[in-house]
């Protein structure tokens, strides 16, 4: 608590409690809500151990904490001051000369508090809670455990087979218009097996998968693959029976250690370390391209050792008749707007000089462009990081905000009903995350920079909150002036 609050403090902070205990579980229970029902589908019934299952759920709780502390924070603010404004006690302790403002020093407090605890949770909690949740989702998806078969959809997570299914009922049991594609081993030919009707049964031992088709044919590829010069063999069934070994789809926990992190699993401190290691990385690239390209190529030098060897100048040619008259049909060189290249006395010389200076600024060119694009991805890198360094602070830091503002706006709206709450809440809340969502988008792109991305919101919800708590203040001050 607040050290040296009055008995009326200890009240408005007794009346924060309650609502944002139950706000704070009433979105947990939505968030929750809205993550069963996105991906249960996907992992119940897939032979995974419940304990697995359960764990993927408690390590996506802790993005579900981070969003809905600050929204509880807001809403507990709203109800409680607005109570309080709602009851007529604000209005006595303006009659008995008290200042609004003291009201809102031990919430502000406990708000700095509760700050800080997100923001070591969002910076050591979650990025290791990210990190499990995502290592358990692909050790479920490389494993496959279990069948997943979606109508018109092709699935090929069984080794060696491609399914193709048109309809199936509503249990997934039963399948029709079913088309199989068997690949082509030592063992077997490829194979095209299509059928009516179908129907997926799992064996006892919960490691065979068997698939019973009805009316239907195979169309066997003897000479290999598929191919419309292929001669095939067409075998015509009523029932067709085939097995499928599931011993190796079984789900298995993989060493989570083995897989990578991004900047959502890194904590602030590694994100800046990696974030240091890019800009050196930036740093030697420049330095290298520079000290390679510094230099101005000689090209007449060049050009005039190792192209012009044979072509000797006019006065230097012999007594041979052959020679002076090959050096006599040489063409003249031509005016050129190059002063280099006027420097030498034939045409020939010319085009060489000039090719070559052409290709060698062609390989600077692309070596340029490379570099370039080697810095982009780097720099875009960066403000990755940077974006998310900031959210783990920006966020956080809107339980102050949230205080700020929702203290001031329950006084004035005198209503300290949930729904008045939630009315407004959904208000700033949709300003809010959108503000973060798009300037996260843009700052990616590197259209504005993470500061602004991830602050904008903040700043703009602050200067709101001041303005209205100085409302509060002067709506104090107004009525002791008029009694001078």
């Amino acid at each position: 608590m607040y050290p040296g609050m009055t008995p009326i403090q200890r009240d408005v902070v007794k009346r924060h409690i309650g609502p944002f205990i139950f706000v704070f579980l009433t979105i947990m229970f939505l968030l929750l809500m809205q993550f069963l029902i996105l991906y249960l589908d996907k992992i119940v019934g897939k032979g995974i151990p419940w304990n697995i299952i359960l764990e993927l759920i408690f390590s996506n709780l802790a993005y579900m904490v981070v969003l809905a502390v600050p929204m509880a924070v807001l809403i507990a603010a709203l109800m409680a001051y607005g109570r309080f404004s709602e009851l007529n006690e604000l209005t006595a302790l303006k009659a008995a000369g008290v200042n609004p403002l003291r009201m809102m020093v031990p919430t502000l407090f406990l708000s700095i508090l509760m700050a800080l605890a997100l923001g070591w949770f969002s910076n050591y909690v979650l990025p290791n809670a990210n990190y499990r949740a995502r290592a358990l989702f692909i050790d479920i998806r490389l494993k496959k455990p279990g069948f997943d078969l979606k109508p018109n959809v092709f699935y090929d997570g069984i080794k060696g087979y491609t399914f193709y299914v048109k309809h199936m009922s509503d249990g997934n049991d039963s399948l029709f218009d079913v088309t199989l594609f068997q690949d082509q081993t030592e063992k077997r030919d490829f194979a095209i097996i299509k059928a009516k009707t179908g129907y997926l049964k799992s064996e006892k031992d919960n490691q065979t998968l068997t698939l019973y088709l009805t009316d239907g044919y195979l169309l066997k590829y003897m000479s290999g693959e598929y191919s419309p010069d292929f001669n095939a063999d067409r075998t015509a069934f009523k029932r067709y029976r085939i097995s499928f070994d599931l011993s190796e789809l079984a789900f298995s926990r993989s060493n989570p250690d083995r897989y990578s992190r991004d900047d959502r699993t890194m904590s602030a401190q590694a994100m800046m370390a990696v974030i240091d290691t890019l800009k050196a990385e930036m740093k030697r690239k420049r330095l290298a391209y520079n000290e390679q390209n510094s230099a101005v190529t000689p090209f007449l030098k060049t050009t005039v050792n190792e192209h012009t060897k044979p072509l000797i100048p006019l006065k230097n040619v012999n007594s041979n008749p052959k020679s002076q008259s090959a050096r006599v049909a040489e063409v003249p060189a031509y005016k050129s707007r190059f002063v280099t290249l006027n420097h030498l006395p034939l045409a020939k010389e010319q085009q060489l000089t000039s090719e070559l200076a052409v290709e060698k600024l062609r390989h600077k060119l692309l070596s340029y462009e490379n570099m370039e694009l080697n810095l982009q991805w780097r720099e875009q890198r960066i403000e990755e990081y940077l974006v998310e360094v900031h959210k783990k602070i920006s966020i956080p830091f809107g339980c102050i905000i949230f205080m700020l503002i929702g203290a001031p706006i329950g006084m004035l709206t005198r209503k300290g009903n949930i729904g008045y709450a939630a009315l407004i809440c959904a208000i700033i809340f949709t300003f809010y995350w959108t503000s973060l969502i798009e300037g996260e988008k843009l700052a990616d792109r590197m259209i504005i920079t993470p500061f602004t991305s991830m602050w904008a919101g903040n700043i703009l919800l602050t200067i709101i909150g001041i303005l209205l708590t100085i409302k509060i203040w002067r709506d104090h001050l107004l009525p002791r002036k008029s009694k001078k």
